[in-house]
């Protein structure tokens, strides 16, 4: 059974993907691809492929988006299949990068925790009763990776490449995926994707932002499943 390479998204670590493991780690093997060590994109691509399974396939949530389009863009022949989950296939705009700079000096004065906070409160998750404890374990996945990370993320994000053209160039099985009320990487965006990508398959999680898989993990591995399993 092919495995599936897990990357998670900015700040973020395995627990982003706790309901997905527990639900699939009986019967295939897991591997959740860190990106914490690089400052670019095709570096933190370059990295997971130098240690991941020679065929695999690769679910990718943000950033883990973000970075998974470059994993294919580098080896189209090592990915079996790609689901792109509250994502952005577009280069960052200028408006994006302006408001990096004064979160990066936040962030190098001490501040990760407000950075954070302002960032997640209004941008990440759909109303609903989980939402306080989510946003808490947001918080706590990213103090624990710390400002070191964030810095690296973030001059990542702000350099990466448009990938418009790789999606264009997908054969592949293709799920995009994302919360209907994503403030940070919205429906149309998907839309966009689906349509790039040959046969891609789009789902939008009903009451669900930013992080449907700890939303609404119900749905996501449902729809994880029918990926998975399609020929």
């Amino acid at each position: 059974m092919t495995p599936l390479v897990l990357i998670p998204g900015m700040m973020c670590d395995a627990r982003l993907f706790a309901p997905q493991i527990a639900a699939f780690s009986g019967n295939r093997g897991l591997y959740l691809a860190p990106i914490a060590a690089q400052d670019s994109v095709p570096a933190l691509a370059a990295q997971i492929l130098a240690s991941a399974p020679p065929r695999f396939a690769l679910a990718g949530l943000s950033m883990g988006g973000i970075v998974a389009m470059e994993v294919l863009r580098q080896a189209p022949d090592r990915v079996d299949r790609i689901a792109l989950m509250d994502t952005n296939p577009r280069a960052e705009n200028d408006a994006v990068k302006v408001r990096r700079r004064p979160q990066l000096e936040a962030v190098a004065q001490g501040r990760l925790a407000q950075v954070m906070r302002k960032e997640m409160k209004p941008n990440y998750l759909a109303p609903g009763p989980r939402r306080a404890d989510i946003l808490d374990l947001c918080l706590e996945m990213a103090l624990a990776l710390g400002p070191e990370v964030f810095a690296r993320q973030s001059r990542a994000l702000m350099d990466r490449p448009d990938q418009c053209d790789t999606l264009r160039a997908a054969r592949l099985p293709a799920l995009v995926l994302c919360g209907r009320a994503d403030a940070l990487c919205p429906v149309h965006r998907h839309e966009l994707m689906a349509n790039l990508i040959p046969g891609a398959r789009l789902e939008i999680v009903e009451e669900a932002g930013h992080l449907p898989t700890l939303e609404r993990p119900e749905f996501v591995n449902a729809a994880l499943g029918r990926w998975l399993e399609a020929a």
